[in-house]
């Protein structure tokens, strides 16, 4: 197995961005759940659904299990129910990956199998940038914590190609040209193909 020891642990910065993102679910009201958001295929209702989805994944993943035979998404959430859905989600997915050992094991990820704690990293992207989308789809502030900005840009940026974009295999739009006084959640929108 490939060397992972000089990756960084992104356990710590996750939680930071599940502490964000819960801050904005928290804000989320029941008569914005039809509002769209950046994310085109996804209405508010959606993309909590798919959040929640997506913290149960890891969840599995790090507790060993096939995150990939769990469902990206949340049924049955009530719609007053999405924070305590997220909560749980969340803890359950830090928890999963308290074990030190878990972050060198290769685990099974929608892009391929990896050490833990790229899978992880992947997830931390992802939950910062759904808590962006649904910050600006509810109109809520869309710059927060910008540590957390920059280090999940500088993994977008490792990962992700600028060029080409799109399908099944990069599920992301097109770079949007930003200015380089953008605020770091606007660049990191911009990487990943949303309109700050």
């Amino acid at each position: 197995m490939t060397n992972t020891q000089n990756i960084p642990d992104p356990r710590l910065m996750h939680a930071r961005a599940l502490a964000q993102t819960g801050s904005i679910v928290a804000a989320v009201c029941q008569d914005q759940l039809g509002l769209p958001t950046p994310c085109s295929e996804y209405d508010v209702r959606a993309l909590l659904s798919h959040v929640v989805g997506g913290l149960t994944r890891i969840a599995v993943i790090g507790e060993g299990g096939d995150g990939l035979a769990v469902a990206p998404r949340a049924d049955g959430v009530p719609d007053d129910g999405w924070l305590d859905a997220y909560r749980a989600a969340a803890a359950r997915a830090q928890g999963a990956w308290s074990d030190d050992a878990r972050l060198d094991a290769l685990v099974e990820v929608p892009w391929g199998k990896v050490p833990g704690r790229i899978a992880v990293s992947g997830y931390l992207m992802e939950i910062l940038t759904h808590g962006w989308d649904l910050a600006k789809a509810t109109g809520q502030p869309t710059e927060g914590d910008p540590e957390l900005a920059a280090y999940v840009l500088a993994i977008a940026q490792r990962i992700l190609p600028p060029d080409p974009r799109g399908g099944d295999e990069i599920p992301f739009g097109t770079v949007v040209e930003v200015g380089p006084d953008a605020r770091p959640y606007a660049q990191l929108a911009a990487w990943l193909g949303r309109q700050p």
